[in-house]
This record gives C-alpha cells, structure tokens and sequence, in this order.
C-alpha cells in the first residue's frame, strides 16, 4: 500500500499505524518530526502532478483543508482519494477508524483507544466559561460554528462566543470581539502564531488561555494527551 496524506493529522495517525505506508505528504505535515517521505506542497495548493507521479494506491485527503479542484484533478488521473469529514471529537474518531483501515492498519491502534476513553468522560466539574476563539490576525477571523476545536473546547467546558454564527471562520472587527460578553480568550499557536505578545494586548482584561494549536485543532495520536494538556492550559490563565 502506498499513501500520500493531504492532511498534517492524517499523516500523524498513518505514519505512526502504519508504517512505510506513506509514500508523499504536504509540506504542513510536521509529525512525526522525523518523517522521510517526500512533499508534495501545501494542503491548498498541492502539487498534483508530484502525486500523480508518486503511484499511490490512495490519497487520503479532508474536506475542509483540500480544495475540491485538486481532489478532481487526482480522480481523473485514475487516482482513489478518500476524503474526510471532521466537525467533533466522535467524527474524528470514527474518520481515523476508516481512514487507518484503508491504509491496511490490522488492528486499531492503542493510541486511537487511548484517545477514545480520555474523551469520553464529562467535562470537569465547575462553571461553564464562554470564550472567543481566533485563528488569525490581520484580519481577525475566529472559529464560529461547527468546527473541530470548537467541540473540543465545549468538551472541556467552553463554550464558544460565535458557535451559531453562519460561518464556520467569520471575520469580526476586534472592538466587535471585545464586546461580545467572553469571559475567556483562547490563543492558539497555529495556523497563526499566536504569542504572549501577539494577541493578548488586544483583550484587556480577560484573561488569554495560549495554548498548543496541534492540541485543539489536530486529530491524530495527540488526541490521547490533549485532554488533560488543554484543559491544564485553561485554567493556567487564571493565574
């Protein structure tokens, strides 16, 4: 079986289930640190000739972070692509299920179980908190509805201050923002490189929660340790 992965998490989980599997990944893709395979350009703009000449027997690839146009142009070279859809924590975990099994993964793995039971639980005990949720800067975009991190965060007792709004990344003016009743500020380090100096300065007075991107937007073996790392990073920003 040979893979290329269209996607950083699914080249975590398939290069650590599977292994010589994955023939090309994107250049996005940095787990596991030390992969050798080749790239293949960027999720959004990947290089279909480069795979075409890669031979792979799949492309497992994401709905949201690969364009269509590209997964068309793989098809009609004759190329299979399985593509996933991730919106919450049980969805990723039924893809990774599906997509490990493509990859000729012959049995589930421990850290896909691992993940499965430190999700499983409630969140824990004490108030709910409501928090605004950026993923870029310049301009300002913030998760809004349906989203992985979002129901990651709800998981953990979060609830996100735009998870009904009608877009699922909507751009909003920071005085906006500030006006939105949050009591919280998620900082992530990913896609925008969010830092003690980039970010919180334009929240006073609520408290900003930094918090390692891969953990809150990644599905794949970091899943069975992000639970306990984000929900450390929350309440670190009351401190």
């Amino acid at each position: 079986m040979r893979v290329v992965s269209l996607v950083p998490s699914l080249t975590e989980a398939v290069a650590v289930t599977v292994p010589g599997a994955l023939a090309g990944a994107t250049d996005w893709c940095s787990h596991p640190a030390d992969l050798d395979v080749t790239r293949v350009g960027g999720t959004k703009n990947p290089d279909v000739d480069a795979v075409v000449r890669l031979a792979p027997d799949l492309v497992v690839a994401n709905e949201e972070e690969n364009r269509a146009a590209d997964l068309a142009g793989l098809r009609a070279a004759g190329i299979e692509v399985l593509v996933t859809e991730v919106r919450d924590v049980p969805g990723a975990l039924r893809e990774l299920d599906r997509v490990l099994l493509a990859c000729g993964a012959r049995g589930r793995p421990r850290w896909l179980d691992e993940a499965e039971a430190a999700w499983a639980g409630p969140p824990a005990p004490g108030p709910r908190r409501t928090a605004i949720v950026p993923v870029w800067r310049r301009p300002w975009m913030v998760l809004g509805r349906d989203t992985f991190a979002g129901d990651v965060l709800a998981r953990l007792g979060v609830d996100n201050a735009y998870a009904h709004h009608e877009d699922r990344y909507p751009r909003v003016p920071v005085a906006e923002l500030n006006a939105a009743g949050a009591d919280l500020v998620v900082l992530p380090d990913e896609p925008y490189r969010f830092t003690a100096d980039d970010g919180p300065e334009a929240f006073p007075g609520l408290p900003c929660a930094l918090v390692d991107g891969r953990l809150l937007t990644w599905y794949g073996p970091s899943l069975a340790g992000a639970r306990t790392r984000l929900d450390r990073a929350l309440r670190a920003a009351d401190r």
